[in-house]
């Protein structure tokens, strides 16, 4: 019998969401969320018999809020609607985003404060028990009103229109509902509004964004230990005195994590009276730095989560009082300004790595081989490899700019301030993916001049990560292609095995 995670609507934890992506576990909901949802759902059924207009059950949408609509028209209504705001363009979202955007849907209606039906509700749970992901284009969502067009294409699935992924092929969705005797849900009054507010859209991408920063995190600790060590730079700025005074936690939780990576570092206890008296600012400052940027993932991820569990529709059912009220928990700001001080922290991880990368290929300030192989000249070694890690680091001062910062008004300026979260959230992922192959380059040049320092060796920790990169990654003797070997270090640090331990030291609380 495959496995089941009983969902408590909004209690999702990253954790939680990182074990669910990866997996085929069974989401399922209690009896006793199924009896809230029930009950909310009757709220909304009473009330849309009633005569008094309220907005989204028995009224137009945006500006035409006003206008209102028979009863009988009540479920075209919905229908229209989501076929009418389907308008996204670019390419479609990758499939574990999809299954996050579901995931958190669910979370979201799930709470009783949306007045969907449980039928609602199954047919989410389908798509995502099933591995059914409607194709969401990634753009045309201005992060207001809830992220509206990508959230009305996976509402098109649900009603049996246009096409579908399911084991990365892209299918019918008439023709994967009908094999897996499902039925597309027929909307009633207020659920195609229930699926289109809200901030799944940029809440999934940024929480994708923000595991992908966590591990940058980790994985340039990590490169910027071996980096220390390979250029003979010191340990003392490193000293829990220093980060005390400063009084920032963030430094002292950093400084004690590359202490205790580097504990017994032969290359370390061989230069402690040496005349050198400061290092370069990207190895002597790193506490300061990843201090600072440890801080702000942390608060990053608290609002990120807060955001994803959290009801973010309009109008808000209210079963116990028996009303609804009209708000604007569509409204992304949370997730706009987080993801854009994930790009900058973010960048800054890639900044300082890029730096660290360009000490240990100059000779005059690493004291290794020019560009970390020997015969410079016949051979150019990582003098390239390093402009990648120029060109990466470059491209993300422009991507960091914040979005949140811009609005436009829409819908003839009923909506008038808007976040652009979901923007916020695509250009954050591509600054933590530039970043991410910034340290995979550093690593490889680390690696090389630890190689470089021998017989000398560095700590027993450092040493088991080395290991693992040359496993893949021999030492360059010669000029060979380069780009296979930078791409096996990305792939070295992308596993758990390599950056896991670490990550859970600086995130898992």
């Amino acid at each position: 019998m495959k496995q089941e995670f009983i969902l408590k609507p909004g209690h999702l934890t990253l954790e939680n969401i990182e074990a669910l992506l990866h997996s085929n576990i069974r989401l399922v909901l209690s009896q006793k969320d199924y009896s809230i949802i029930k009950e909310s759902r009757e709220l909304v059924d009473n009330l849309a018999e009633g005569t008094k207009t309220i907005y989204g059950i028995n009224t137009g949408f945006g500006v035409l809020a006003n206008k209102k609509i028979n009863k009988s028209d009540l479920a075209d209504l919905q229908k229209r609607l989501v076929l009418s705001h389907a308008v996204g363009v670019g390419r479609h979202l990758e499939d574990t985003t999809i299954k996050l955007i579901l995931l958190l849907k669910i979370n979201g209606l799930a709470q009783g404060y949306s007045g969907v039906s449980i039928d609602l509700i199954n047919i989410l749970l389908d798509f995502y028990n099933h591995g059914i992901y409607p194709l969401i284009p990634a753009k045309g969502s201005v992060g207001a009103s809830g992220d509206l067009a990508p959230l009305a294409h996976m509402a098109v699935a649900l009603i049996g229109i246009g096409n579908v992924r399911v084991n990365g092929e892209i299918l019918s969705v008439h023709k994967v509902l009908k094999s897996r005797a499902l039925t597309p849900i027929v909307l009633k009054a207020k659920e195609g509004l229930a699926l289109l507010n809200g901030t799944q859209v940029s809440t999934a991408i940024a929480i994708i964004g923000l595991i992908q920063v966590e591990k940058n995190f980790s994985v340039a600790t990590i490169a910027g230990a071996l980096s220390l060590d390979a250029t003979k730079s010191s340990i003392v700025p490193f000293d829990e005195i220093v980060a005390k005074i400063k009084r920032s936690k963030g430094q002292e939780r950093f400084s004690k994590e590359v202490r205790s990576l580097m504990a017994g570092s032969d290359i370390m206890n061989s230069h402690t009276n040496c005349t050198k008296v400061q290092d370069p600012y990207s190895m002597r400052c790193q506490p300061q730095v990843m201090g600072v940027i440890l801080e702000k993932i942390l608060e990053a991820k608290q609002c990120i989560m807060q955001e994803a569990n959290g009801v973010s529709d309009n109008p808000i059912v209210l079963r116990k009082e028996k009303r609804v009220i009209s708000g604007g928990n569509f409204h992304a700001e949370n997730i706009a300004i987080n993801a854009d001080m994930l790009s900058i922290v973010c960048s800054e991880i890639g900044a300082i790595s890029e730096r660290r990368v360009a000490m240990l290929v100059d000779s005059n300030l690493s004291g290794l081989p020019h560009f970390l192989v020997e015969d410079a000249g016949l051979n150019s070694g990582f003098m390239i490899a390093h402009v990648t890690a120029a060109a990466l680091a470059s491209e993300n001062k422009t991507l960091s700019h914040p979005a949140s910062v811009d609005s436009i008004p829409t819908s003839n300026n009923q909506e008038d301030h808007v976040s652009m979260a979901t923007f916020a959230v695509r250009k954050m992922k591509e600054v933590a993916d530039n970043v991410f192959n910034i340290v995979a380059i550093e690593t490889l040049s680390a690696c090389q001049g630890i190689d470089f320092r021998k017989p000398l060796s560095t700590s027993k920790k450092l040493e088991q990560y080395y290991n693992l990169v040359r496993k893949k990654v021999p030492f360059y003797k010669e000029d060979r292609f380069l780009a296979v070997d930078i791409e096996a270090s990305a792939s070295i640090l992308g596993l758990p095995a390599y950056y896991g331990e670490i990550k859970k030291r600086f995130f898992n609380t």
